[in-house]
């Protein structure tokens, strides 16, 4: 059976905040997700039931069946993989392909997306650290990644991923040197509003407690 880009955006959005809350996802938690209506909303969920890719329980909320996981979860990895070719080979920045890849996350063939996996040697995060689903839906994990503030004063560690993907905030962290792979080293925590000093290459700079919640890092272990 085939679906619509409109009801694989609205499975992909409820597949992302099941992660993030861990629950049910309520119709206004949805509505402001995807920036629509919450009557627009109410109308989809129960043709998404009724297609038996959602269970809907009015006044509990929105959980993904296991059919309809599957495809959330192929349409974030057509997405991330996407986005790692257009990086890699086709020279574009990470902030400019959020936006091409929600046209491309929904091209109907799994073969030309596996094709593309291939060709990029399977790759396990996208541009912006993400982690890219494999073809059986397994999900890979950084077990050390933890966010910027967590590291304490003269701790350092290397930027794997961001949580905030919007175009201003990732121009901002190149502006800051603060993209994927960089190294950072915390000089000072200022405890007042635990703003850090961070240290990246040869620029120090200073992050706000926000944009340190939305860096994540994998801690250096110093050894003896």
């Amino acid at each position: 059976m085939s679906y619509t880009k409109t009801e694989e955006n609205y499975l992909k959005a409820i597949y992302s905040l099941q992660v993030k809350i861990g629950k049910e996802v309520s119709t206004n938690e949805l509505a402001s997700s995807l920036e629509t209506k919450a009557s627009s909303v109410t109308d989809m969920v129960k043709k998404l039931d009724k297609k038996e890719l959602i269970t809907y329980e009015k006044y509990k909320g929105v959980s993904l069946t296991n059919l309809g996981k599957e495809i959330a979860i192929n349409i974030i990895r057509n997405h991330r993989i996407w986005e790692v070719f257009l990086v890699e080979k086709l020279g574009y920045k990470w902030d400019e392909v959020h936006e091409i890849a929600e046209q491309l996350e929904h091209i109907k063939s799994e073969e030309l997306v596996d094709r593309l996996d291939d060709f990029l040697e399977y790759p396990s995060f996208d541009p912006h650290g993400d982690p890219i689903p494999d073809r059986e839906g397994n999900i890979p994990v950084r077990k050390e990644a933890i966010a910027l503030n967590e590291l304490k004063k003269g701790e350092t560690g290397i930027v794997v991923g961001v949580k905030n993907t919007d175009i201003d905030f990732l121009q901002f962290l190149e502006e800051m040197n603060l993209t994927l792979g960089k190294s950072i080293q915390v000089e000072k925590v200022f405890d007042f509003d635990k703003s850090k000093v961070v240290k990246t290459g040869q620029q120090t700079v200073t992050i706000s407690k926000e944009v340190g919640s939305f860096l994540i890092v994998e801690k250096i272990i110093q050894t003896k």
